[in-house]
C-alpha cells in the first residue's frame, strides 16, 4: 500500500515537471517571437519598410544623349541629337496568353510589322518584369494614340529617347558612320564593359571607333507602383540624371570637305586631303556615299539590305577599304630606290622608242606611243616613261629592293587610322607567287611592278602617305581624324590627339629632296603640266593611270602636295585622288586635284575655283553635286 502511494506521488511530481517544462517552453517561444517582432518593427523597422518599398518600385532607364561631333572649327555640330520616343513593354505584367493579342494591337497603332516587335520581344523574354524596348523613333502623334488606348494596353509605356541627326553629313557619312541597336552577339562581347540589352551603339565609322566616349552614362527614374503596376501618387520619385557623352572635334575641315566632295563629283572613287606634318585628315571623300539617317527608321533593315545589294557599294569607304594598282604613282618609290641605291646614274639616259621587246611580246610605253627619246631619271618621272623604269627596275634595281622600298613607304600594312575597317593593300614577292600561284617570278613581273602594275595594291590613304613621307624627308605620321575630346557642358578640352610617328626612314634627306624636285617637274614640264600648272600655289606630284583589263578605261590617279619647297611644314597639304575605271574615261584625278589646291590656297569655293581655272567646259552635269 505504501508502495502504491509512493508511485502516485512520483507520477504527480513528473506531471508537474512536464507542465512546468511546457510552460517554460511556451514562455521562451513567446519571449523569442516578441523579441523578434520588437526587433523587426522597432529596431529594424525602417530597413524592412525600405525593402517593402523596393518590391513595389519600378525603375526606368533614362537614356543618355550621345556626344556631338564637330569639324575642326568647333562651331556647329556635324552630328547632333533630336528628341524622339521609344515604346516599351514589361511582359511579365501581362498574362502570357494575352501577349500575342496585345502585340497585334501595338503593331497596328505603331504602324510597324508584327514581326519587327517579335524580334525585339521573343517568347523567352515574356517572364521579364524589366521594360523591353520594342520600337524607336516614334513620332508624337503616335504616342498620343497610344495614350488614348492605354487602358487596353497593359504593361505598355513610352519615354523620350534622343536619336542621331545626320542631316547634313553628305560625303562625311563614311567617316562618321551610324548607330543602331545592340545585337545579341555584340552584347555577348560588350556585356562586361557596361553595355546592356536595348543600348544604342556605334556600328561604323567614328560612331563605332569612339563609342565609349560618345555613349555617355544612362540615368534612371524610380517610382512606387501599386499591385497593378500603376504609379502611386504622392510618393517620392528618385531620379539619377543621365550623363551626356563626350563631344568630339575632328581634324576634318568642313569647307575643304565640301570643296573635295564637289571636285570629285558623282564619280566612283575617293579623295584624301592630309596634313603631312601631323597626320591630320582635312577631308576624306568616298563616292558613292549613303545617308546614315536611314538607320534611325523603323525599316532600317530593308534600307540596309538595299545598300548591301547596290552594285556601286555605297557602304564601302574607298579611301581605306579599297585597294588599286598604283600605276605610275609607284614611280615615286622607284625614283627613291634608284637614287638611294645608286642603282643607275640619275643623269644617264635610256632611249625610249615607244616600245621594247622582252620575252615573247612587245612592251609599249603607255603615255607616248612614238617614244620619249633619250630620258634621264628626272625626265622619265616627269614624262612617266614606262620603258625607263622597266629597264632600270628589271636590270639594275631588282625585285627584292623594289619590294623593300615599297614596304619602307608603308605599303602592305595598315596605317592605323582611327576608323574601323582599314585594309593593308598588298606588296607581292617572288616567294608569294611561288607559294600562291605555283609559278616562278619572271622578269616581266619585275617590269610590271616597276610601273605600279601587276599584283601591287595600295589604298588612297596609303598613296597620301607615300607623298607625305617624301615631303617629311622620310617621316610618316599616323593618320587620324579625331582632333580633340571636349566636355559636353563646359566645352573644356579634355584630350588632344598629338602627332604620332608611324615610321621614320633612314634614307638620306638629299634623296627625298631630289625626288621632290623630280615631282615638281611632273607639273612644270611633264604629264600634269596643263591641269596643275596653276597660279595660286606651286604643286609637286605624280600622275598615274592603272590598267584593269578594259580596253578604253583605266583608273585615274593623282598624288601631290603643295606648296612646293615651303619653309613652313604646317602649311603643306597632300592630296590623293583615285577615280575608278568604271567611270567614263576622262582622266579626272589631276583636274579634281587642281580644283582642290586652287580652292584651298586661293580661299575659293568649288564654283570659284572652277571659274578661276577655266574648267567649266570640263564639268558635265553628271559631275556636279545637285
Amino acid at each position: 500500500m505504501e508502495i502504491q502511494v509512493n508511485n502516485q506521488e512520483n507520477n504527480g511530481e513528473k506531471s508537474q515537471k512536464r507542465i512546468i517544462a511546457t510552460q517554460i517552453i511556451f514562455i521562451a517561444v513567446f519571449v523569442l517571437y516578441t523579441g523578434r517582432l520588437f526587433a523587426m518593427q522597432i529596431l529594424n523597422g525602417e530597413l524592412y519598410r525600405s525593402r517593402a518599398d523596393d518590391i513595389s518600385k519600378r525603375t526606368v532607364t533614362l537614356p543618355a544623349q550621345r556626344g556631338e561631333i564637330f569639324d575642326r572649327g568647333y562651331r556647329q555640330p556635324v552630328v547632333f541629337n533630336t528628341d524622339s520616343f521609344v515604346v516599351l513593354i514589361a511582359p511579365a505584367e501581362v498574362k502570357r496568353d494575352e501577349i500575342p493579342a496585345l502585340l497585334d494591337r501595338l503593331a497596328g497603332i505603331l504602324h510597324i510589322p508584327r514581326e519587327q516587335i517579335d524580334k525585339k520581344l521573343p517568347p523567352e523574354y515574356y517572364h521579364l518584369y524589366r521594360p523591353i524596348e520594342i520600337a524607336s523613333n516614334i513620332p508624337y502623334n503616335t504616342i498620343a494614340a497610344l495614350a488614348e488606348n492605354l487602358n487596353t494596353l497593359p504593361g505598355v509605356s513610352w519615354q523620350s529617347k534622343p536619336v542621331r541627326n545626320y542631316r547634313d553629313t553628305g560625303s562625311l557619312s563614311h567617316v562618321i558612320g551610324y548607330v543602331g541597336d545592340i545585337t545579341k552577339d555584340e552584347l555577348t562581347v560588350l556585356y562586361n564593359r557596361g553595355y546592356k540589352q536595348g543600348d544604342v551603339i556605334g556600328k561604323a565609322g567614328l560612331e563605332r571607333q569612339y563609342d565609349e566616349l560618345l555613349r555617355g552614362s544612362d540615368g534612371s527614374e524610380t517610382r512606387t507602383v501599386d499591385v497593378r503596376g500603376r504609379f502611386a501618387r504622392n510618393r517620392e520619385i528618385i531620379r539619377e540624371a543621365p550623363e551626356m557623352g563626350k563631344n568630339l572635334v575632328l581634324t576634318i575641315d568642313g569647307g575643304i570637305q565640301t570643296l573635295t566632295e564637289k571636285a570629285l563629283g558623282r564619280r566612283i572613287g575617293s579623295v584624301v586631303v592630309l596634313k603631312p606634318a601631323s597626320g591630320e585628315i582635312l577631308a576624306m571623300v568616298s563616292y558613292p556615299w549613303y545617308d546614315p539617317g536611314i538607320f534611325n527608321s523603323s525599316d532600317s533593315g530593308a534600307e540596309y539590305q538595299l545598300l548591301v545589294n547596290d552594285v556601286n557599294k555605297p557602304l564601302l569607304n574607298r579611301a581605306i577599304q579599297s585597294s588599286y594598282p598604283p600605276g605610275s604613282t609607284f614611280k615615286i618609290i622607284m625614283t627613291t630606290g634608284i637614287l638611294n641605291e645608286d642603282a643607275f646614274p640619275s643623269e644617264k639616259t635610256i632611249d625610249c622608242q615607244g616600245e621594247m621587246r622582252y620575252g615573247d611580246r612587245n612592251w609599249r610605253c603607255h603615255i607616248r606611243r612614238p617614244g620619249h627619246g633619250r630620258v634621264n631619271l628626272e625626265r622619265a618621272l616627269a614624262q612617266s616613261c614606262d620603258i625607263y623604269f622597266w629597264v632600270v627596275g628589271r636590270d639594275n634595281l631588282g625585285v627584292e629592293r623594289i619590294v623593300s622600298y615599297a614596304r619602307e613607304y608603308g605599303l602592305g600594312e595598315i596605317t592605323g587610322i582611327d576608323i574601323p575597317g582599314e585594309i593593308a593593300g598588298f606588296v607581292p614577292t617572288p616567294q608569294w607567287k611561288e607559294r600562291r600561284l605555283r609559278e616562278r617570278w619572271q622578269g616581266g613581273d619585275t617590269m610590271n611592278m616597276s610601273i605600279g602594275q601587276g599584283f601591287t595594291l595600295v589604298t588612297p590613304l596609303q598613296m597620301a602617305n607615300i607623298v607625305a613621307m617624301t615631303v617629311n624627308n622620310g617621316v610618316i605620321y599616323k593618320p587620324h581624324i579625331l582632333k580633340e575630346v571636349r566636355d559636353p557642358v563646359s566645352g573644356a578640352i579634355e584630350e588632344i590627339v598629338r602627332p604620332e610617328v608611324l615610321h621614320k626612314s633612314d634614307i638620306d634627306e638629299s634623296v627625298f629632296e631630289t625626288v621632290r624636285t623630280n615631282m615638281r617637274s611632273v607639273i612644270s614640264s611633264g604629264t600634269a603640266q596643263f591641269p596643275l600648272n596653276i597660279k595660286a600655289v606651286e604643286i609637286a606630284g605624280k600622275t598615274g593611270t592603272s590598267e584593269v583589263g578594259l580596253h578604253d578605261r583605266w583608273h585615274s590617279w593623282f598624288a601631290a602636295y603643295a606648296p612646293y619647297n615651303s619653309d613652313n611644314p604646317d602649311e603643306q597639304i597632300v592630296v590623293s585622288v583615285i577615280v575608278e575605271a568604271v567611270n567614263p574615261w576622262e582622266w579626272w584625278a589631276p583636274y579634281a586635284s587642281a580644283i582642290i589646291f586652287q580652292g584651298i590656297f586661293a580661299g575659293q569655293t568649288y564654283e570659284e575655283a572652277v571659274a578661276a581655272l577655266h574648267f567649266q567646259y570640263l564639268i558635265p552635269e553628271a559631275g556636279r553635286r545637285e
